[in-house]
């Protein structure tokens, strides 16, 4: 097969060559990387990558396909808005695989770009920070001006993006995998009606839900405080998503009417969301936290977890004092990994407890969210 030479232009003019990869096109967003040595198709459908071009720091791609059972959006689509990577595999080897990478990026319209130097790009991105870009065939100049135009994160709604349009019920376990790991479902049936706000939630929190005893009943990002309480929920969960939590006021506004009515959890943007309701503040990172070894140190036990992570931006831990208490912190940086208001009942994490990919180090926190509804 033909290979045509194709670029990464980034906005600040540089330029990465490589091999036209999935879909034929051209596309822009905001170039991140992720550090996770698997799980590149959990990575593609994982909504919180909505609007970004994410760069794989593993060096080959590819040699597991794609499989039906491993997509993290509820829809089960990619998400990312593009691709890159060292080494896309030519060869596919898996039992579960039912199609190539490249098969599954064409399929659905997503513009991917191969035999990149990713070393390079990543500590680019380290030294000048996460920033829009553009992959296409055209011409660089031509690429550098589109990534210019494109609209910044700050300041993104992309939650529209990704958001169900409608409510619904999900009734799926992690089944064998969780099995497999000594992780079953909880005893007992589901105990417990948990509304989750959907802004772009993974599949498999919502599993972790379900296999710790709770009826999950999902409600787009604009449901009202008034819709969710009609329906008298044991407990409310806030999901991840992409783009900018500073860009929701909506679902701000939702939150603080919610407090101290329902126990509440939140994870990722849920956390964020969260602690803008409470009062605190949020800010972009450099880079962002993307990955599955990153560091966090429980507070309230002393112990650390690596823990999954996909975020851009972060809750000032200045801003929490007075509204709620730090419970989590990254081991990195010591930026907020997780806070707890006890007057009204919620918590939530930065990080992913629910990895897929990634460790399982965290998983109890669904437990502490069962034990909370339990004590209301």
């Amino acid at each position: 097969m033909t290979r045509r030479t194709a670029h990464l232009a980034l906005a600040d003019g540089t330029v990465f060559n490589g091999t036209a990869f999935g879909a034929d096109g051209s596309t822009a967003g905001e170039v991140v990387f992720t550090t996770g040595m698997t799980g590149y198709q959990e990575v593609l459908t994982d909504p919180s990558y909505c609007g970004q071009i994410v760069t794989m720091t593993a060096p080959q791609i590819g040699n597991t396909g794609i499989n039906p059972e491993d997509p993290e959006s509820v829809d089960a689509r990619p998400q990312v808005a593009g691709f890159v990577m060292r080494d896309a595999s030519i060869v596919t080897s898996n039992w579960r695989a039912r199609e190539t990478l490249e098969d599954y990026l064409r399929r659905h319209g997503i513009v991917a770009l191969s035999d990149v130097d990713t070393r390079r790009l990543t500590r680019h991105l380290r030294d000048h920070g996460a920033q829009n870009g553009a992959i296409g065939t055209e011409d660089p100049a031509t690429l550098i001006d589109r990534a210019r135009s494109a609209p910044r994160m700050e300041g993104l709604d992309l939650v529209a993006r990704v958001t169900p349009r409608a409510a619904y019920d999900f009734d799926e376990s992690r089944g064998a995998w969780a099995t497999a790991l000594g992780e079953g479902a909880t005893p007992g049936g589901r105990d417990f009606n948990v509304v989750a706000i959907d802004f772009g939630a993974k599949r498999n929190i919502l599993r972790c839900l379900h296999d710790s005893g709770c009826r999950v009943h999902a409600v787009p990002a604009d449901a009202t405080a008034a819709e969710i309480l009609e329906k008298n929920p044991d407990g409310v969960f806030l999901s991840n998503g992409p783009g900018d939590p500073a860009a929701l006021p909506y679902a701000v506004k939702t939150i603080q009417e919610l407090l101290g009515k329902k126990p509440i959890f939140g994870i990722c943007l849920g956390h964020q969301l969260l602690a803008r309701a409470l009062g605190a503040t949020t800010y972009k990172l450099k880079f962002g936290h993307r990955g599955l070894n990153q560091p966090v140190k429980d507070l309230t036990t002393g112990k650390v977890e690596i823990t999954t992570q996909n975020h851009g931006f972060v809750v000032d831990v200045k801003s929490i004092p007075g509204v709620a208490e730090t419970t989590h912190l990254h081991l990195n940086d010591g930026t907020s990994e997780g806070l707890e208001a006890k007057a009204a009942r919620a918590f939530s994490v930065q990080y992913h407890p629910e990895a897929a990919a990634g460790p399982h180090d965290a998983l109890y926190l669904f437990e502490r969210f069962r034990r909370l509804m339990e004590s209301r």
